[in-house]
């Protein structure tokens, strides 16, 4: 993936490019132009949020991945306990 800063700083751009389209719409009673601008804006809004939320979950996986590291066998007896659980939920009990 493209570094996040880089993902960001074009959201803002778009975002601006997008408040420009849309007021210079407004003033001309473009519509097209109009509706293009609140798209611009929306799109970089969501390249913006996509970055923070790649940064976070990344930033999570890094803590998990050291969880595991760190305590290898807390992890196994997790991972068995979850294991089971959802092969519980998956297949349920059968019935004699």
């Amino acid at each position: 993936m493209a570094d996040t800063t880089e993902t960001k700083a074009e959201g803002l751009l778009d975002e601006a490019k997008g408040k420009v389209k849309d007021g210079f719409g407004g003033l001309t009673g473009d519509a097209k132009l109009q509706a293009e601008g609140k798209f611009d804006q929306l799109s970089g809004m969501a390249q913006q949020d996509f970055a923070d939320l790649y940064d976070e979950g990344e930033t999570k996986l890094e803590a998990a991945t050291a969880f595991v590291q760190d305590r290898p066998l807390i992890s196994l007896m997790i991972a068995t306990v979850v294991g089971m659980i959802v092969g519980g939920l998956m297949f349920g009990r059968k019935s004699s």
